[in-house]
């Protein structure tokens, strides 16, 4: 997921999908430990578009917190 695309979401819909995407990445960890995945970057990218889902709650709160 873009970065732009995360904006566009609602807070709930981010957390929706922040937890979609925290099992998804949990499995495929799982799964590489047990058989190697061909494309290992798919784990990296799953990382990733946690980390921006997590920056994008964290930037809603701080723009809360200073209203």
């Amino acid at each position: 997921m873009k970065n732009s695309e995360i904006r566009e979401l609602s807070t709930k819909d981010i957390h929706e999908r922040l937890e979609d995407a925290r099992t998804q990445y949990e499995k495929a960890k799982l799964n590489h430990a047990v058989s190697p995945l061909e494309n290992t970057n798919v784990l990296n990218n799953m990382k990733v578009t946690v980390a921006r889902l997590l920056t994008e709650l964290r930037q809603r709160a701080m723009v809360e917190q200073s209203k």
